[in-house]
Order: C-alpha cells, then structure tokens, then sequence
C-alpha cells in the first residue's frame, strides 16, 4: 500500500508529493519547497516517519516545480531524473524564476538520470509507471499506479482544467491529445494528483472537463 503525502509550497501554491510504502522507502516529486520552513516541514515529515528517499522525480522542469532540487541534493545527496526533452529545451531554472521576476536564486541541479515513457520506477515493494504527457512542456511526464490506482501527472491536467501552453514548447494541440491518450485512458476511478490545486478523478475529467 502507497501512502500519498501532498505539500503546498511556494509562491506559485505548488503540490510537493512524498510517496512511501510499509518499508518506508519514499520518491520525492516535484520538490517545490524554497523557504526555509517548507524545508523544515518536509524534512521533520520525513524524519518523524523513519523514511529512506531513493529518488527525487520531476513530472517536468518548471520552475515552480523544481524549487527544492538543490536543498534535497544538499541534504539527502539525490540529483533529480526527468525527461530530456525538458533538461534540453527549457531554460535553466534560475533563468525561469528572472523570467516570472523572481529574485531568489534557483540551483540548477543537474539531472542524474532521463525518464522515458513506460519505464517503472522502483521503492520498497511498489512501482510507478512514467507515462509521457507532452504539451504543457516538452518532456511533461506523469507517474502512475495501477495497484493503488493513482497518477500524479505534474501540470498537464488539472480538476476542471488543463495546463498553460503558452511557455516555453508548450502546445495545446499535443496537450490535449496526449491527455486523452495517457490520462483518460486510465481507468474511471483512477485519482489524479495534478500539480497545483485539487485531486480529481478520470472519470470526472471525462464528462465535467471543458477543455476536453
């Protein structure tokens, strides 16, 4: 059984998650911790709950997402794994966060490892399955459970929504193909974790969604 912990951290109101098994392994995704008492509070979580961190995955590489990459590599020596797509044709983050007029300085953790679609990503006795959901950036990727019948999908959608195209290599057209393709495929009551904002399902997506 996955246990699902959700954070909302930064400026930009973005969903952190922790998930971890009964052998209390964890994945990290989407780090998005950048003051000092979300540090704290991710930190104390993970402590209190005796759990081992083994990989630290980016459904993509905005840089609301990736906040906290270099403060988990400072403290827990992990360096991200996402797609190439997005380490290629994205800015680096700290030239995101000038770009929204940010001033605090972003580390560029360098990825460790490229994700590609249909791998399965391994803690204690679970798995994720990376599915590829391009369009709201290049190499956008969602991470899905059967068993626990779950997927945490980043911003390619949302409840009621879908995510921005207008950054950079966004693409509404490849977006929503690839929702439909991916995502509602998925069975009906599969719960989908978006990046920001509420869990919804697929089944809701399916009839309640204006986008799709």
């Amino acid at each position: 059984m996955i246990t699902i912990k959700s954070f909302e951290f930064n400026y930009f109101q973005e969903n952190t998650f922790l998930l971890y098994d009964d052998t209390r392994e964890a994945v990290l995704i989407d780090c998005g911790c950048c003051r000092k008492e979300e540090e704290k509070e991710l930190t104390d979580f993970i402590l209190e709950n005796k759990l081992t961190l083994k990989h630290l995955l980016c459904t993509h590489l905005h840089v609301d997402h990736v906040f906290g990459n270099g403060f988990i590599y400072k403290t827990y020596g992990l360096k991200p794994e996402a797609n190439k797509q997005d380490v290629e044709k994205l800015p680096s983050p700290d030239e995101q966060a000038k770009l929204f007029g940010l001033r605090q300085h972003v580390e560029n953790v360098p990825v460790e490892k490229y994700i590609v679609g249909g791998e399965i990503i391994k803690f204690g006795t679970s798995e994720l399955q990376v599915l590829t959901v391009p369009g709201h950036s290049p190499g956008s990727v969602a991470f899905y459970n059967k068993k626990n019948g779950f997927a945490i999908v980043g911003d390619a959608l949302f409840a009621g929504s879908i995510g921005r195209t207008d950054l950079w290599g966004g693409n509404q057209e490849v977006l929503v193909a690839a929702i439909h393709d991916k995502l509602l495929s998925l069975p009906d009551e599969t719960v989908i974790y978006p990046g920001h904002g509420p869990e919804t399902r697929v089944i809701d997506e399916k009839f309640n969604n204006p986008y799709l």
